[in-house]
């Protein structure tokens, strides 16, 4: 591949990496706040999930940036267990706040508005997760792909949290948010592990 078309498609790269950090940064906020409002640590675990998500991205931005080696191997090694220290933190965090809510039968309050953000959501994640994969199999970027993994994730979570949240309002099924939330966590000790 030429220096020019590598320099092109690092350039899309890192574009929907800031996209991601943007979108992340509003997340973290807007459904933590929900979360708050609606006192659903559910809403609140996912904002914060956004955080270690923002994280991720930087990581790959700093692999990806001009002026160093694309295919330096200890680059990226470290890129790849930086992004699967994110991963790990991530499986910890919805593992454990899925075990305890499970345990303890907490119940959130309806929240109409953290459904619809997270619908929202999960279908930028989703779009912006096929995105990267593309352009990590076009870049042969190794750190681009695992963190294309982990928005998909994020897609997932999303749309398993709004899930939860909305059999919660419609059926008072009350476990289904914790339970679809101890999936994506074992799904991201998996990512971790591979990584």
């Amino acid at each position: 591949m030429s220096d020019g078309i590598r320099s092109d498609l690092n350039r899309k790269a890192l574009q929907l990496e800031y996209a991601t950090i943007g979108w992340n940064v509003g997340e973290a906020f807007l459904t933590i706040g929900l979360g708050i409002a609606a006192g659903s640590l559910a809403l609140i675990g996912f904002g914060s999930d956004s955080i270690i998500e923002i994280f991720a991205s930087l990581v790959v931005v700093w692999h990806l940036i001009p002026g160093h080696a694309y295919d330096h191997p200890e680059r990226t090694a470290l890129a790849l267990r930086l992004v699967a220290a994110a991963f790990a933190i991530l499986a910890v965090v919805l593992i454990s706040l899925s075990i305890r809510d499970l345990v303890s039968g907490r119940r959130p309050e309806e929240s109409p508005w953290g459904v619809a953000y997270l619908a929202v959501t999960a279908l930028v994640m989703f779009a912006l997760a096929r995105a990267k994969g593309r352009m990590a199999t076009r870049l042969d970027s190794a750190p681009l792909r695992s963190e294309a993994s982990m928005t998909f994730l994020d897609g997932m979570l999303s749309a398993g949290t709004m899930l939860g949240l909305a059999l919660n309002a419609v059926l008072g099924w009350w476990w289904a948010d914790p339970a679809a939330a101890l999936l994506v966590g074992l799904v991201a000790a998996n990512e971790a592990r591979e990584n």
